[in-house]
């Protein structure tokens, strides 16, 4: 479907929706480095997730680089969101993403505060931070235990990466509608979260990082790390470890989504 301008797999169990669940709905932004992902990994994140928790699934293809630049796959989350809230309760609605698109979960955050739209009911970041790019040891030492290869050269103090494809080309990397896991005024407002990252994850510093400042910050949030498994592991189909933790993010929704 066309939801708000915006193009959206929409993804349903074959058995039909639970009616717990008929007047919730999670919306799902795919990885892909804010670059590619639309409509392949988007159904990769999307299937398992609303199979098993029998509940529909939104994945948007979003805006991305190198024709597009921050902020418009943030506009485009919020227009979609929008629209969707004159369907649903903000509490019923959930935002999950892997990847860039944790990432872009969290951005999508600051800029709903922004924009002042309500806060959804809970959010899931997974194999990401919410800040641009990859950071921390993490950065250096899951590369060569998990893909081997070699870790990237040092980064410049607050440069916080630079994905392929430019989105982010010309944004600061501190700017809180970036990187919101930089301020705790920003991340006050964030909805319950569930942040989901790997021991060997690149992404693993960051997901902590944001983990503790979302703690300063006094916002509820849960961390779920999975022993020796790597980025985006939760939708390896054949994972015995991602069928556990699709269920932690099944149950994590439906403990905090309204009814």
């Amino acid at each position: 479907e066309t939801i708000a301008g915006v193009y959206a797999d929409v993804v349903t169990p074959k058995g039909g929706v639970a009616p717990a669940n008929k007047n919730r709905i999670l919306v799902n932004v795919h990885g892909g480095a804010f670059y590619n992902g639309a409509r392949t990994e988007s159904l990769v994140e999307s299937i398992p997730v609303a199979s098993l928790g029998k509940i529909k699934v939104i994945s948007l293809d979003y805006r991305e680089g190198p024709e597009y630049k921050f902020p418009a796959a943030s506009e485009d989350v919020a227009a979609v969101y929008k629209e969707l809230l004159k369907h649903y309760k903000p509490k019923n609605i959930g935002i999950y993403g892997c990847s860039a698109g944790g990432s872009l979960t969290a951005e999508a955050m600051a800029w709903f505060e922004k924009e002042k739209l309500p806060m959804p009911g809970a959010i899931g970041i997974f194999c990401a931070g919410g800040l641009r790019g990859i950071s921390g040891d993490a950065a250096y030492i899951a590369p060569p235990f998990a893909y081997a290869q070699m870790p990237p050269p040092p980064m410049k103090p607050g440069a916080g990466g630079q994905e392929p494809g430019g989105y982010f080309t010309g944004t600061d990397a501190m700017d809180p509608l970036v990187s919101p896991a930089y301020s705790l005024e920003v991340l006050s407002k964030f909805p319950p979260t569930l942040i989901m990252t790997a021991s060997r994850d690149m992404a693993l510093s960051s997901a902590l990082f944001t983990h503790t400042q979302l703690l300063k910050a006094g916002a509820p949030a849960e961390i779920y790390v999975a022993e020796g498994l790597w980025h985006g592991f939760m939708f390896a189909p054949d994972l015995p470890e991602a069928a556990d933790a699709l269920n932690v993010i099944v149950k994590f929704f439906d403990r905090h989504l309204g009814k």
